[in-house]
């Protein structure tokens, strides 16, 4: 991986005593993909936190959105009193966070504040313990994330005030690849784009999308956990430069009924030795890969149903999902085909199988772990890939389809077997509480879809 814009501990020290940075951010994502944590002074991180981590109150495992408890977990409640986990910092990411004045970031594993291991439940612990798996096997995993966004010409405390309501995009017709529309919000795209390639994030490009100021800013793929962490400062990054120009982004996977969704295309590959192990001479459909790519492939696409909320965890996500949109809406592979869930591109040391399905609102650790435990179950057991779709798949309705909603979702997760014996019973059960209650508070609000639609006519 480029290690331009990261640092090593000596570098830290020495741009400490110079004056250059003074604060380090300290975080972990939660279950939403948000970044929580703590802003440390840079002296103290050097002498304490560097070797000893700090603590965190576990009930940031448990919360909801609000940061309200939320009761029923097995893992933190009042009973116990809700005690602290550890945060220990993975320095492989200690980087430059270029958009902030004189300071550094770096994300952290949670471990459990008595074992000292790894916190089970925790987004980065699931992906890692994926990864331990696939590592026995010699194997490394490449991934790249595409994610999709709508800029806001108000701020955030302008559209909270507003109730979100007749909020102003940044863009007034479909600008999907226009340079003109593009350019009107150059200053901030531009700005992103500097601060995440000095923040130790490879930049590629940046585009408008198929929505009115909706964008896309692309980065190179890494290593999977690498990924997951760049995901992870990539919104913060942008959020926050957007907040400090009077602007605001929002990652919603369906911003509103009339726009495209925003998604997360995950692009992946096995590598061994050096080499994409995805290549291969068999006819696959019209792809010429190995037997390692056509069951990656198969146990992918067989799998998306048992671990859905990992892929779309809110009850927004799943309005995403409509024909016609740009969303894929059925289980299905093709070649270089935006309408499949399963979009393989390139070919040789760039063949790589592209998932559609996640929104811009999943937590890249679950999701990248979903995906890669789906694919290495399907090495496994040899799952063959159904036959390569042709045509368009929106029309195929006879395709298995992704589910309708959260609520379908959790239902099949929380039965799953294999869910439970990838991912382990505690953390099945740990999540499937989580998006129970994020369905619950959905159907317990009143929202202004009801009140336009009864408050006269009923």
């Amino acid at each position: 991986m480029d290690r331009k814009g990261f640092l090593t501990t000596e570098e830290l020290r020495s741009k400490t005593v110079e004056g250059l940075i003074d604060t380090i951010v300290v975080g972990f994502t939660d279950h939403y993909g948000r970044l929580m944590g703590k802003r440390v002074d840079s002296e103290y991180f050097l002498d304490s936190v560097l070797e000893d981590g700090t603590h965190g109150c576990n009930y940031l495992l448990t919360t909801d959105i609000a940061m309200e408890p939320v009761p029923g977990y097995k893992y933190a409640n009042w009973e116990l009193g809700y005690g602290d986990f550890h945060l220990v910092p993975d320095l492989k990411t200690l980087r430059i966070a270029d958009w902030l004045e004189k300071t550094a970031l770096v994300i952290c594993d949670v471990h459990n504040d008595k074992s000292h291991q790894l916190e089970s439940i925790a987004p980065r612990s699931i992906l890692k313990k994926q990864l331990d798996n696939l590592q026995s096997d010699g194997m490394d995993c490449f991934a790249a994330s595409e994610l999709e966004y709508y800029l806001l010409e108000n701020t955030y405390k302008q559209a909270f005030e507003q109730g979100y309501q007749n909020l102003s995009p940044a863009g007034y017709y479909l600008e999907d690849y226009h340079i003109m529309q593009g350019t009107r919000n150059e200053k901030f795209t531009s700005a992103a784009r500097k601060h995440l390639k000095k923040s130790g994030i490879p930049i590629e490009t940046s585009k408008g999308e198929w929505g009115m100021g909706q964008h896309e800013l692309n980065v190179k793929y890494a290593d999977v956990l690498s990924m997951a962490d760049n995901h992870v400062v990539y919104k913060q990054c942008m959020k926050e430069v957007a907040d400090a120009m009077g602007l605001s982004v929002t990652f919603m996977a369906k911003f509103a009924t009339d726009q495209a969704g925003s998604s997360s295309h995950i692009h992946m590959s096995l590598w061994k030795d050096g080499e994409n192990a995805f290549v291969g001479n068999q006819a696959i459909g019209p792809v010429q890969g190995s037997d390692l790519f056509r069951w990656f492939l198969g146990g992918w696409i067989r799998h998306v149903p048992d671990v859905m909320p990992f892929y779309a965890p809110t009850v927004n996500s799943y309005k995403r999902f409509v024909d016609g949109s740009w969303a894929p809406t059925r289980l299905a592979w093709s070649y270089d085909n935006r309408t499949a869930g399963f979009r393989v591109v390139g070919s040789g040391k760039s063949l790589r199988i592209e998932c559609r399905i996640p929104g811009a609102d999943c937590n890249p650790y679950l999701a990248f772990a979903a995906s890669l435990a789906s694919g290495l179950n399907g090495i496994k057991n040899k799952i063959e890939p159904p036959e390569c779709f042709e045509g368009d798949i929106y029309a195929a309705a006879h395709l298995p389809r992704v589910p309708y909603t959260l609520s379908e979702a959790v239902n099949i997760f929380e039965q799953n077997e294999f869910a439970k014996n990838t991912f382990g019973k505690e953390v099945v059960e740990h999540y499937t509480h989580f998006f129970r209650n994020e369905q619950k508070a959905y159907d317990t609000s009143v929202t202004d879809w009801e009140r336009k639609r009864y408050f006269e006519q009923i």
